[in-house]
């Protein structure tokens, strides 16, 4: 007998759940896509967009996922042969630093490991050391959704600032973005990728990149970039089509508007705040937990915690026990160990990763929480007491 029958829920780290007001928006028939309603609406979605971001700048639309919005971002300002310097701290650093190299750049890894973030000091003393400045990018990932580590971003334009150096920053917000706080015209940020199926609350197909005037001045000099990926018409279309580089994404375009309305009606500072609160549940309960057991969480220190994400270690093979009991016996869906092997445990089965993005409320906190626990139970892993509590003191007050 499962107790899983009924509504289930994804509580991985993206795609995240996508709310009805988005599906019922997507479930229409296909527009006009030369005139009328969808290029009406078009021109609004910039506008959020940039909102959302905290830019004035460019927003360039990317039928994709934010695999191909690393691509285009590097297109339009790397070249074969140019150095980019990438600050790791969990798998889609890598992952990123892996695209360039598939584009020709040389690519230098600085490893911050799994558990702590990205040290400034160090970034900044490595961008002295490169006198000739031949490092043209800083590729900065603010939240790594395989390690739930969040990377202080400003402090890494203030080490690019310190040095003197000309590099651009360019940072993945994949995870992190309408979850964590982002400034990027703020902070200094010159380019930002980002995707539509974590924070944005759209179904994945949508790959973002915003960019900025010191950005724009690189991809002028640029030799030569991929007419597909090229942002400068999709960022200032003469043609309608150009926003997209053809046929555009009608439906999802019509999901992303319903997206970006639930966020300007509850406004971004609301939305971040949410997350805080729903992510300081899931970390009281993981803490109590661990006062008793096995289970640690990944980020020792709150400040370098995600609000979007949150990776555990309970030892293998318990993290793989507990994601098929808990997606089988009681309908709630967690995420695997993604890039967090260790040579005991070489394919991540002593982890998982709670995801508390985008769409998520009390009652999906709780509930998942609530069932992690049940999971426990039922496969005899030892637990602290009192974690359900300490997550719902965590959203009593608000």
């Amino acid at each position: 007998m499962s107790l899983a029958n009924g509504r289930s829920y994804l509580a991985i780290p993206g795609p995240s759940v996508v709310p009805d007001e988005v599906l019922r928006a997507m479930h229409r028939a296909s527009p006009n896509i030369y005139e009328g309603e969808l290029v009406d609406m078009t021109a609004g979605l910039i506008v959020d967009l940039r909102s959302v971001a905290r830019t004035k700048h460019n927003v360039a639309i990317y039928m994709g996922n934010g695999h191909a919005a690393w691509e285009a971002a590097l297109s339009n300002v790397i070249t074969e042969g140019d150095l980019v310097l990438v600050p790791s701290t969990g798998r889609f650093c890598h992952g990123w630093g892996e695209m360039a190299t598939g584009l020709g750049a040389e690519v230098e890894v600085m490893e911050f490991g799994l558990k702590t973030p990205m040290d400034a000091s160090a970034i900044e003393a490595r961008l002295r050391a490169d006198k000739d400045q031949k490092i043209k990018a800083v590729l900065a990932v603010h939240v790594d959704t395989s390690t739930s580590i969040k990377n202080n971003i400003a402090d890494v334009r203030a080490a690019l600032d310190a040095a003197g150096h000309p590099a651009l920053l360019m940072v993945d917000c994949i995870a992190s973005l309408g979850c964590d706080r982002f400034e990027m015209d703020a902070w200094g940020v010159d380019v930002m990728v980002t995707a539509s199926q974590k924070g944005l609350m759209v179904t994945p197909g949508l790959g973002f990149v915003f960019f900025n005037d010191r950005a724009v001045r690189v991809r002028a000099n640029m030799e030569r970039v991929s007419l597909y990926w090229d942002w400068v018409p999709r960022a200032a279309p003469e043609v309608f089509f150009q926003y997209f580089g053809g046929t555009a994404p009608t439906h999802m375009l019509y999901g992303l508007r319903a997206a970006l309305d639930i966020i300007q009606d509850e406004g971004i500072e609301a939305v971040w705040a949410r997350h805080e609160t729903l992510a300081s549940a899931v970390w009281a309960a993981c803490e109590a937990w661990g006062q008793g057991g096995p289970l640690t969480m990944n980020v020792a220190e709150p400040a370098h915690r995600s609000h979007a994400v949150t990776a555990l270690r309970l030892g293998a093979p318990h993290g793989t026990d507990l994601r098929r009991w808990s997606e089988h016996k009681a309908g709630v869906t967690l995420g695997i160990g993604l890039g967090m092997s260790e040579p005991n445990d070489p394919l991540g089965d002593g982890f998982i990763r709670i995801g508390h993005m985008g769409h998520v409320n009390t009652h999906m906190v709780l509930g998942t929480l609530a069932s992690i626990q049940a999971g426990f139970d039922a496969l005899k892993l030892p637990y602290g007491a009192g974690a359900l509590d300490a997550a719902a003191k965590c959203v009593s007050g608000v």
